[in-house]
């Protein structure tokens, strides 16, 4: 038998060394690779995670005549910022996921603005920042996304003097811009809608907030030309418009400047910034008849307000049509005319109505928002949503309306739903971190592009059932029991009174998944918890 040679005999060792250390690292490697990506029991595709219930939960914050905030003229800015944070955590609390805050009530700014002047309802005189100064509006967005809320800014277009706002400044555009300014004659000062200046100032002020501001939405309500039967001093406009040979009725012509602006915001905004949201919250009635038993003001021969044209073209990305009216008043029927609007959704954009939600508790009818908000959903089951009217009722919990609504309809967390038609895209998914410390699980998680982020979805398994949990961009850590007894998306915290010994199960599987401003939510990162560690 032939014996290697020393020299040989050493490198046939070291040969071999060297592929076992090969070895062990691919080994290393791919265990790495299965615990950064998929739980080691159970791939992404086996598991079922539960459902995440989408819907639009939201209420106006009104600010002309202070309605809602601030709740009189002239607060110092402190108490203005006490106010706001009080209703952000009403909101909050109650589960809201958006405010429409109305930051121009009458060609005024209730935030920094070279075009228009500070509002009268913040320092009780026009032109005069709240004191000592800050930003309103800033405060409002900051505050609202800290606590997972969308801020939606709420655009008067056409009115240039309330009858509450005080005396007329002479910052006041009545002043200003005497020219598109018409007295009304009842305290109400109109700017002309027929007038290209009109269009391109009011045009002008949106836009200057969509580009300075990290708004989510673009408001208008239902005012477009005045309320009233229908007359507007608009001769010299029309006496113009005729002699240059205009071929429309006068009615059309005045609707067809409407139109012309709503159109052409709708275009800017999404040329601008495409995930800033279009919406409109018109009169509940497009015209009465229709359908046929619906009685009312007719808003597109009184308002000049075709609501139904800008609809059916898809000039909106949400669509609220203010349906104030009972469920069994058969003239104004909730239902009655929620299916109408339903039908008229061609491009089938958000369909998320208006409640009077003050006026129902006023009448001691707390059944009849929760039955509207029920219906909405049998309408709307794939992406529902409201707005309630408004933030007063809901912040003083008249008639206990929270505690009901969180009773019933908002027992479950929401997240708003996506816009699809804007942006689809998917953020990554998390980094996930999981520690186990005696009786307790300790998760943390991370982003590698965290500005895109807007709220987080926890999934906790106990047994073979999911619960969810939804947190807001600054949440990073989450600790639970190691054993739970299971209940639908329930709230679990360290302080939670926890009894092992009857019927509970340990917590076996964490999820977490990332959700952008859009609504669109990422893969989830999955890790499996071992039965029993840390006990």
């Amino acid at each position: 038998m032939r014996f290697f040679s020393q020299p040989a005999l050493w490198h046939l060792v070291r040969k071999i060394l060297y592929l076992i250390s090969l070895f062990c690292s691919f080994l290393l490697l791919i265990h790495c690779s299965k615990e950064e990506q998929v739980p080691p029991a159970e791939s992404t595709a086996a598991v079922k995670l539960p459902t995440v219930m989408r819907e639009f939960r939201a209420a106006w914050v009104a600010t002309v005549d202070n309605i809602d905030w601030p709740s009189r003229p002239g607060l110092p800015a402190d108490s203005q910022q006490q106010e706001i944070i009080a209703i952000l955590d009403t909101a909050a609390a109650l589960g809201l996921n958006a405010i429409i805050f109305q930051a121009r009530p009458q060609c005024d700014a209730l935030y920094s603005s070279n075009l228009e002047p500070w509002s009268y309802y913040l320092s009780g005189q026009q032109g005069v920042p709240p004191a000592p100064v800050y930003d309103p509006l800033a405060f409002w967005i900051e505050a609202a996304h800290d606590r997972g809320i969308e801020l939606h800014a709420w655009f008067n277009p056409y009115r240039a003097h309330h009858p509450k706002g005080g005396p007329i400044s002479e910052y006041s555009i009545v002043k200003q811009k005497p020219e598109l300014a018409k007295n009304l004659n009842n305290g109400y000062y109109w700017l002309d809608p027929a007038k290209p200046e009109t269009q391109d100032h009011s045009f002008s002020v949106i836009m200057d907030v969509v580009r300075r501001y990290d708004i989510d939405g673009v408001h208008f309500d239902d005012y477009f030309y005045p309320y009233g039967d229908g007359n507007f001093p608009d001769d010299e406009t029309w006496t113009a418009y005729q002699q240059g040979g205009g071929k429309f009725n006068r009615k059309d012509w005045r609707r067809e400047h409407v139109n012309r602006f709503i159109q052409r915001l709708y275009q800017a905004i999404k040329k601008e910034k495409p995930s800033v949201k279009f919406g409109i919250s018109p009169f509940g009635i497009w015209r009465p008849g229709h359908p046929e038993s619906i009685q009312g003001y007719d808003q597109y021969d009184k308002l000049y307000a075709d609501a139904r044209r800008w609809l059916n073209e898809g000039w909106i990305d949400y669509w609220s049509p203010q349906l104030y009216w009972p469920i069994k008043q058969i003239p104004q029927s909730y239902p009655v005319l929620l299916g109408w609007w339903v039908n008229e959704n061609h491009q089938n954009r958000h369909l998320w109505p208006g409640m009077y939600t003050g006026k129902a508790h006023r009448e001691k009818k707390g059944n009849e928002i929760i039955n509207q908000i029920m219906i909405n959903r049998g309408f709307v089951p794939e992406a529902p949503g409201h707005i309630h009217f408004s933030m007063k009722t809901l912040l003083k919990n008249r008639a206990g309306i929270n505690d009901s609504l969180r009773g019933a309809p908002y027992q479950q967390a929401a997240l708003a739903p996506a816009f699809p038609w804007l942006d689809s895209q998917a953020p990554m998914a998390p980094h996930l971190q999981i520690d186990i410390k005696n009786d307790s699980i300790l998760v943390h998680w991370s982003h590698e592009n965290e500005s895109d982020i807007f709220r987080w979805i926890v999934y906790v398994r106990t047994g073979d059932s999911w619960i969810y949990h939804i947190f807001n961009r600054n949440v990073r850590d989450f600790s639970l029991p190691h054993f739970d007894v299971p209940a639908v998306n329930k709230q679990i915290t360290p302080s939670t009174e926890i009894k092992p010994e009857t019927d509970s199960l340990f917590v076996t599987q964490i999820a977490v998944s990332a959700v952008d401003r859009m609504g669109n939510e990422s893969q989830p990162v999955f890790r499996e918890i071992e039965t029993g560690s840390g006990r």
